[in-house]
């Protein structure tokens, strides 16, 4: 249910919006609380802590062209002459503009999706320390093994003068990092797996514990990749990656606002292959950023970015939107009811295609099948993209040698590598473990993802 804190505020949220609408045009209470909980069992630590918890207001207001902020811990018994005078002092110091009033439709709802199945603490670090205890059994060269649950439940409430929402979403992240040693070389491989159901996220990660382990050995015998150009197929985080560092950032409209993303120019235009289909959204799938409404109150959308390989739009909140002229997508997102709204990606994939992955394989002559996301980087205005795979399995004659890469780096200029995309899978996996920032500040959770992608890259 509903978080009891913020469900005991919603009256006084209420109060608020009508009290300040005698003295402002628009007026909105954002209520978030957040718990999270963090239970870690490794080789030498076991763990259980709350992280990334918060619990706060923010009361946003319009009048005369120009936007206000409050933000506050308890709204309990708060005035609107508190709110009003602090926002004064603000704006003695704001810069002279205007902007439009945010115009809103009558949405009265209440949304939960909440994790079915009510494991305790201790039975979920018992399932982690079996797995734990199972890998040191399998092999020797194992140094370290850290098994992670983290359970997130976010709880929020909007109301203005025409809305009154309130949502309760879980997810859980559990992960598995390995560490093998074989005299002085050190390596390591690790997994997460995202659901909204406790017990399939540590079903998870006990299938596949003996896999990662199992690549994590065979990592201490990967040699560097030789520089050049190759045929390459991506793995689903591989191709989320990609998604998130190509269209991702670049398609965020307040970067449009800025113009310092090239893509504003590109609205439609080709932008990838004809066989490129790529969506983002809190409602285009279920994964660590599904919730129901954005941080403005803005329902969740799917956003198709890119439809047969031509760039349809971009993703917004309601400032950078009305800014534009365009419709608000439902990515206004905060970090924490102290940080302002920007625009964010959510869920970012590639969508499906007709291709079988055992075909694809079968079609290259000489190139790498890589896998497991490690990091990237892009430039939005000049469309530069680096993305990092942990590892890379050598295909050749359309069969696997058995010789490994590691790490692999993917380089290049973002359109050619989507127009490049030759094959593209006809099965979709979405993964939901990850964080983003808008630069190096003012981190998010996301998921990313999409099928099997065959193209041409330069690798390093």
């Amino acid at each position: 249910m509903l978080d009891r804190y913020l469900k005991s505020r919603m009256n006084d949220a209420k109060r608020l919006v009508q009290d300040l609408h005698k003295y402002y045009d628009y007026v909105s209470v954002l209520g978030s609380a957040v718990h999270t909980k963090r239970i870690l069992v490794s080789s030498h630590l076991h763990s259980i802590d709350d992280v990334d918890n918060e619990c706060g207001f923010v009361i946003k207001v319009y009048k005369d062209g120009r936007y206000s902020e409050y933000s506050c811990d308890d709204i309990r018994d708060l005035k609107a002459s508190t709110v009003i005078k602090t926002i004064r002092l603000e704006e003695i110091y704001s810069k002279d503009f205007s902007v439009k009033m945010l115009q809103e439709d009558e949405h009265v709802e209440d949304y939960l999706r909440e994790d079915p199945s009510g494991l305790s603490d201790k039975q979920i670090s018992d399932r982690l320390k079996t797995v734990k205890d199972s890998l040191h059994k399998k092999e020797e060269r194992l140094i370290n093994v850290s098994a992670v649950y983290v359970k997130r439940q976010t709880s929020k409430i909007f109301v203005s003068g025409k809305k009154c929402l309130s949502q309760k979403y879980d997810w859980v992240n559990t992960m598995l990092n390995c560490v093998v040693r074989q005299d002085d070389n050190i390596k390591s491989n690790y997994s997460s797996f995202g659901e909204a159901d406790s017990l399939v996220a540590l079903d998870k990660l006990s299938d596949k514990a003996e896999d990662i382990l199992d690549i994590a050995v065979r990592m201490l015998k990967a040699k560097p990749v030789k520089p050049g150009k190759y045929t390459i197929i991506t793995d689903p985080s591989i191709s989320g990656l990609i998604a998130h560092e190509a269209f991702g950032h670049g398609v965020e409209m307040d970067m449009f606002v800025k113009n310092r993303a090239r893509a504003k120019d590109y609205v439609g235009k080709y932008v990838a292959s004809k066989l490129v289909n790529m969506y983002d959204g809190a409602s285009s799938c279920l994964s660590a950023a599904s919730y129901f409404f954005d941080d403005d109150g803005v329902e969740a959308h799917n956003t198709q970015i890119i439809k047969k390989g031509v760039l349809q739009t971009g993703i917004s909140d309601c400032l950078s939107a009305m800014e534009l002229g365009t419709i608000p997508t439902g990515n206004g997102r905060r970090q924490d009811y102290q940080r302002k709204v920007y625009t964010r990606m959510t869920n970012t994939w590639f969508g499906p295609g007709e291709d079988k992955y055992e075909d694809m394989v079968k079609s290259v002559k000489h190139g790498y099948l890589l896998c497991q996301t490690n990091n990237g980087m892009e430039d939005p205005k000049n469309w530069q993209i680096q993305c990092t795979a942990s590892y890379g399995l050598e295909i050749k004659d359309g069969k696997f040698t058995g010789e490994m890469v590691a790490p692999v780096v993917i380089s290049g200029y973002v359109i050619d590598l989507l127009s490049s995309i030759s094959m593209v899978s006809d099965e979709v996996t979405v993964l939901g473990s990850g964080m983003c920032g808008k630069g190096h500040k003012e981190w998010v959770y996301v998921a990313d993802g999409g099928p099997y992608l065959k193209a041409e890259a330069k690798l390093g």
